[in-house]
């Protein structure tokens, strides 16, 4: 053990602390989490689910750590947190000091539940507890030793009691649960309660030697710039953020105080899994920390999830750019190759290198595709037609294109329409309606067609498409190492991978589409 990395420590560490407690894995894991980034953590849930045993349990990952845990109320004072006044200082000196042993301030781990009921004198002091480690006794201020405070409730905060500012200082936010999972409940009950309360092997227990050295170090660990560009992308979309059952998305506020705590849980994260700077893998977790409401976990998951992939959605939209270009010039020398064969269509009007000119449709500006509409069955009633998608062209609103099939980012313009489409001879059927093509004037030839611009990019298609699906495996397999994700967040994280592999291997039969017509 001795020889054991941070990441096989960190790991091992773990499984000894869930030792006999039941499907707390993320609450024992983000607890450690927080506890190395110097974080506070909120539970919340319903009495009897184990909230406090997960802070008993975390006091045994730290080397003769001291622990304090309180139930508040309404009548809570700050004496029964932080100490006792003195009295024989207070008569033999004069001064206004508490006897803080055995109290928070001399407490490496605290659990305090129902948080919510302690009053503004015991918050104000908490504040500062939390926020700077930092606990004044008399007319001295000491430096605590306090490494993790995990508060509980089954409540949020009520509104306009003053409660926002030490909400806000609790993180990690997470919503426990009886255990869900048959199987593991059985197990529960016939387990006897001497594993929860089974010591931890010492040699993996944190010294406070090493929680200092190791707070430097995660001062030290590198923050790169597709990780910071994660962060702005999350941090735009949180602008609207989807609820299920709701009509409209909504605004969640994440202050940027918390955002600057959030880098700290990132560099704490790459500390632990035994890397020297912050992955993209370590922002999985996060959404934990940016929910003011429970409803609006999953939205914003959603939205941590979508960033932690927009780099390999945004590279996949140019390289299809590219290709769809490339493809185009393939199918333009292909539809001149089949214009020589038959008069009528060598003598048809190509516009623009792709396009066959509709006479007399709507503003007499309708335009098909030249290769869609060789490609186009001919007319017969018996016949079905092909599907097709009419559309005002992006780049020229007062001009129509027909394309023969429903390429989805043409189903996502407002004004794309379906049709049905057929042909004979240089004659087009739309819905059935028949429409001449334009012929070139008498005696012209065919001048538009310069098929010497029309330049493919020559660009290897298939090593770029492999690059992409293997850094994806990568990410995926990077991602599948984050011991902070639940089962659920692994679940969630492959179906939302799912799109982006159909259009991978969508991309892959367009490019031996266009490697076959170039044999």
């Amino acid at each position: 053990m001795k020889h054991m990395n941070i990441n096989e420590r960190i790991n091992q560490l773990l499984i000894e602390l869930n030792q006999g407690i039941y499907e707390k894995e993320l609450e024992i894991g983000m607890s450690l989490l927080a506890a190395l980034a110097g974080e506070s953590v909120l539970l919340l849930g319903p009495p009897g689910v184990a909230k406090s045993m997960v802070a008993r349990r975390l006091k045994e990952a730290f080397a003769d750590a001291k622990a304090f845990e309180y139930l508040m109320s309404r009548f809570s004072t700050p004496d029964e947190i932080f100490g006792p006044v003195s009295i024989s200082r207070l008569k033999d000196s004069d001064k206004y000091e508490r006897i803080i042993e055995g109290y928070i301030p001399t407490s490496d781990v605290v659990f305090l539940d129902e948080i919510w009921k302690a009053g503004p004198a015991i918050q104000n002091v908490l504040l500062t507890v939390i926020n700077e480690k930092l606990f004044r006794n008399g007319d001295k201020e000491i430096s605590i030793p306090l490494k993790l405070l995990i508060a509980a409730s089954n409540e949020l905060p009520a509104q306009g009691e003053g409660l926002e500012a030490i909400w806000d200082r609790f993180l990690i936010r997470l919503t426990c649960s009886c255990v869900k999972d048959e199987d593991v409940f059985c197990q529960m009950l016939l387990d006897d309660e001497s594993q929860s309360n089974k010591e931890v092997d010492s040699v993996l227990k944190i010294t406070s030697e090493e929680y200092k050295e190791w707070q430097e170090s995660i001062r030290n660990i590198g923050l790169p710039k597709e990780v910071l560009t994660c962060i702005s992308h999350i941090r735009k979309q949180l602008g609207g953020v989807l609820i299920e059952g709701n009509e409209h998305a909504r605004l969640v506020y994440v202050s940027d105080r918390r955002w600057k705590h959030i880098i700290r849980l990132l560099k704490a994260s790459a500390f632990m899994h035994g890397r020297e700077v912050v992955s993209v893998m370590d922002l999985v977790p996060i959404y934990h920390c940016l929910w003011n409401e429970p409803e609006e976990q999953n939205g914003i998951r959603d939205i941590v999830i979508n960033a932690i992939f927009n780099d390999f959605d945004q590279e996949l939209m140019a390289l299809n750019r590219v290709l769809t270009a490339d493809l185009k010039v393939v199918n333009v020398r292909e539809a001149l190759k089949k214009m020589k064969s038959k008069p009528w269509i060598k003598n048809l009007k190509i516009v623009d290198h792709f396009y066959f000119q509709v006479e007399n449709h709507g503003t007499g500006h309708t335009y098909i595709y030249a290769a869609d509409f060789l490609n186009l069955p001919e007319y017969n009633p018996m016949n079905a037609p092909i599907q097709g998608i009419m559309y005002a062209d992006p780049r020229n609103k007062n001009r129509t294109i027909i394309r023969t099939y429903a390429d989805v980012n043409l189903k996502r313009l407002s004004n794309a329409e379906q049709v049905n489409l057929r042909r004979k001879e240089d004659m087009l059927y739309i819905n059935g309606v028949e429409f001449k093509l334009r012929h070139l004037l008498r005696g012209k030839c065919q001048e538009e067609i310069h098929t010497k611009k029309l330049v493919e990019t020559n660009r290897e298609y298939g090593d770029d498409i492999e690059n992409i699906a293997q850094r994806l495996n990568n990410r995926m397999a990077e991602i599948d190492r984050n011991m902070f994700l639940t089962k659920d967040d692994r679940n969630w994280i492959s179906e939302s991978v799912v799109e982006l592999r159909k259009r991978i291997a969508l991309t892959r039969v367009d490019i031996e589409k266009l490697y076959s017509q170039n044999e």
